[in-house]
C-alpha cells in the first residue's frame, strides 16, 4: 500500500484588487489558501503494467504524481535539433531495437525517422516521446498531461499502441490525464480519480472496434499517401488500388499488380501499402493486406508480398493467414563483412541487398465470397 498525506497552502496577500473582488462576490477570503489530499494506492496488492490518474483540471493529479512518483515522472527530452530521431536514442541501442520500438508505438514511417524532432507533427512528436520514454526506462514511467495536446483520434489509437508495447516489454507505465476518452484504448489495470479519492482495479478488455470502409480507387489517390511510404513515392499506373476510409477520412492505401511468372499463373503482388501516421499502431496495415489477399483468392488468384520493413516482416512470420516463401538468413557478421569491403560498385550493391534482407510471403487465409469479390474487383475506381 502506497499512502501519502499532501498539504498545499500559500499566503494570500490582500491587495486592492483582492479586496475589490471580495466585495463584488461577497466572499470573505481567508489569509491562507489550503488544500489537502489523503491518497492510498494499493499497487503492491497485484501485478500490473498500466495505471491511470484521471480527473478534471485542478483536482490535484499533477501534485499527487509528483509527490508519489517524483523519481519516475518524465518532464520531456532534450532533442538535438541537428540530429535525426533515430540518432537521438540511447547510444547502446541497436538500430533494429530503435526501429522496432518506434514501429510498436505506431510511428512506422522511415522517412520521418531521419528527420529532426522539431519538424515532426504534434501527433508524431507524441509517439516519438513515448518510444524514447520506453527506451530509457526499465521499471516505472509516469507521464503527466498524457495525450493533452493531440487530436483525439491520435490520442486513442496512440494509447492502444503504447499499451501493447508496455505490456509486451513487461514495463510499468502511469498516465496522468484529464481525458476519459482514452480509458477503453489504454486499458489501464487500475484507475485513481483524485476528485473523489476513488481507486479501482480493472480487468483487461477488448479495445473499441474501428469501422472502416474499403473502396476501389484511382491510382491518383496515391498522392494522399505517397510521402509516408518507406521506399518509393512512385506508383505504377496499371496497379489496382484500394483505400480505407473512416467517417470520410482517408486512413490507408493498398495497390496491387499482376506478377508475370514463367511457370505459375494468376499471381498478383503487393505494390504499395501505407497507413497514415494518425492511424498507425492498431493493425490497419495488416487488415488492408489481408483484404487484398482475401479478395484475390475469391476470384481465383494468388497474392504475395515482399517487404524489408522490420514490423511487416515480424508480422507475416507470426500471422496464420500468411506463409513465408522466401526469407534470406543473413548473419550480422556477413552483413558487416560486405559493408566493410565496399570497394567496387558491385560490392556496394551486394552489401545493400544483404542489409535490407527482404522477406516474401503468400496469403493463405480466408477467401472473400466469389460474387462479393467480383463486385468489388469490377467496381468503378473513384478519383480525387
Amino acid at each position: 500500500m502506497q499512502s501519502i498525506h499532501i498539504i498545499k497552502e500559500c499566503v494570500i496577500e490582500r491587495t486592492p484588487r483582492i479586496l475589490q473582488m471580495e466585495s463584488i462576490f461577497d466572499v470573505p477570503l481567508q489569509e491562507r489558501s489550503k488544500e489537502e489530499w489523503n491518497v492510498e494506492l494499493p499497487l503492491s496488492d497485484r501485478d500490473w503494467n498500466i495505471g491511470m490518474i484521471v480527473g478534471p483540471s485542478g483536482c490535484g493529479k499533477t501534485i499527487i504524481a509528483k509527490k508519489m512518483f517524483k523519481r519516475h515522472l518524465i518532464q520531456g527530452f532534450n532533442w538535438e535539433k541537428n540530429k535525426s530521431i533515430i540518432d537521438n536514442f540511447p547510444k547502446q541501442m541497436s538500430i533494429k531495437d530503435i526501429v522496432t520500438l518506434l514501429s510498436s508505438v505506431g510511428f512506422s514511417s522511415p522517412p520521418s525517422w531521419v528527420r529532426p524532432y522539431h519538424v515532426l507533427s504534434t501527433g508524431e512528436q507524441f509517439r516519438v516521446n513515448m518510444a524514447r520514454m520506453l527506451a530509457g526506462n526499465t521499471d516505472l514511467t509516469v507521464v503527466d498531461e498524457f495525450t493533452s495536446v493531440i487530436d483525439r483520434t491520435v490520442a486513442q489509437i496512440g494509447s492502444h499502441a503504447i499499451a501493447k508495447t508496455v505490456r509486451k516489454r513487461k514495463q510499468k507505465f502511469i498516465a496522468v490525464t484529464c481525458h476519459y476518452d482514452i480509458i477503453n484504448w489504454l486499458q489501464p489495470d487500475w484507475i485513481y480519480c483524485p476528485a473523489n479519492n476513488n481507486f479501482k482495479w480493472r480487468r483487461l478488455r477488448q479495445r473499441p472496434e474501428i469501422e472502416l470502409s474499403v473502396l476501389r480507387v484511382h491510382y491518383s489517390m496515391w498522392s494522399l499517401f505517397q510521402k509516408h511510404h518507406y521506399m518509393n513515392t512512385d506508383i505504377h499506373r496499371s496497379s489496382r488500388c484500394f483505400m480505407a476510409i473512416q467517417d470520410k477520412r482517408p486512413v490507408a492505401f493498398a495497390a496491387i499488380m499482376a506478377f508475370p511468372h514463367y511457370k505459375e499463373k494468376n499471381i498478383w503482388r503487393g505494390h504499395r501499402l501505407v497507413c497514415l501516421p494518425d492511424f498507425q499502431g492498431v493493425g490497419i496495415g495488416r487488415v488492408m493486406a489481408d483484404f487484398c489477399g482475401s479478395l484475390l483468392r475469391g476470384i481465383g488468384k494468388r497474392f504475395i508480398i515482399r517487404s524489408s520493413h522490420p514490423a511487416e516482416k515480424e508480422r507475416v512470420v507470426r500471422d496464420r493467414n500468411w506463409i513465408v516463401i522466401s526469407a534470406p538468413k543473413i548473419s550480422s557478421k556477413t552483413v558487416m563483412t560486405n559493408i566493410a569491403s565496399k570497394k567496387s560498385k558491385r560490392g556496394k550493391s551486394r552489401a545493400k541487398r544483404l542489409y535490407r534482407a527482404v522477406i516474401s510471403a503468400e496469403y493463405i487465409g480466408e477467401k472473400c465470397p466469389k460474387q462479393e469479390a467480383l463486385r468489388i474487383w469490377n467496381s468503378q475506381a473513384l478519383k480525387i
